[in-house]
């Protein structure tokens, strides 16, 4: 189970959109904070805390 708390400004469609990022392998995910403050108009360090999220709670979400 994962601590990390979730950032306020996560939305699911930051969550689909960094899934589809990985699978399509444009860049790796360490990078992918610069693509969501490019597509959704993040903060950088919105960013970070969203991906660090993702990345934390990415094993969780595919086991349900």
């Amino acid at each position: 189970m994962s601590t990390i708390e979730k950032p306020a400004k996560l939305r699911a469609r930051h969550l689909k959109y960094l899934d589809d990022l990985r699978e399509s392998g444009v860049t790796n995910m360490f990078g992918a904070g610069a693509y969501l403050v490019d597509e959704f108009g993040l903060t950088t360090s919105e960013a970070r805390a969203i991906l660090a999220y993702w990345m934390q709670t990415f094993s969780d979400r595919r086991e349900s």
